[in-house]
């Protein structure tokens, strides 16, 4: 986590109102987390800090790409991902979370935000990730893709040769009578 110490912003000292931080993170920032679904990666996060006096809204602005493993044909590829995502921070007797508020205690110095930015990177991954998602990869392994078709073909000719079971036949002639 010591890794992590630029990614901390000063709340003392830092007047109310509209302030900006820039972030870059690359593969080092994902190491930084244990079970990382992402190995290699890099993304530019725009930090809109808007401090007010009894709360602190963070609005992340998210922009990069990842690397990721083709859910149909095995190829590495390289996704993007632009998204954006808010939380608020509220002081409070007790450090706590919920879904979109943090509650932190009052007269904290600094607020760390590297596991916000983590998290929100992994929430705007896409569920499926095949090479004609959007960006620029390589089109599937063909080798691949022969030989998952030549599975359904496979699973299609033992359908067809069901359906010429007398049984079935026995039965399409029940519905005509």
């Amino acid at each position: 986590m010591s890794d992590l110490k630029h990614y901390s912003l000063p709340l003392k000292g830092l007047k109310d109102g509209m302030h900006e931080f820039d972030f870059e993170v690359d593969s080092h920032f994902f190491q930084d987390f244990e079970a990382s679904p992402i190995r290699e990666g890099e993304f530019s996060v725009q930090l809109y800090f808007d401090k007010r006096p009894d709360l602190i809204v963070l609005t992340f602005q998210l922009e990069g790409t990842f690397q990721a493993t083709c859910d149909r044909c095995l190829n590495e590829v390289m996704l993007p991902i632009r998204d954006s995502h808010q939380l608020m921070v509220k002081y409070s007797e007790q450090q706590t979370e919920e879904a979109e508020v943090v509650y932190i205690p009052r007269g904290s110095t600094e607020l760390n935000v590297a596991k916000f930015i983590y998290e929100y990177i992994c929430l705007s991954m896409p569920i499926v990730k095949t090479c004609d998602s959007p960006g620029e990869s390589p089109a599937c392994d063909s080798k691949m893709l022969q030989y998952l078709g030549s599975e359904e073909t496979d699973s299609e000719e033992a359908e067809d040769q069901d359906e010429g079971n007398p049984i079935w036949d026995a039965l399409k002639n029940f519905k005509k009578n």
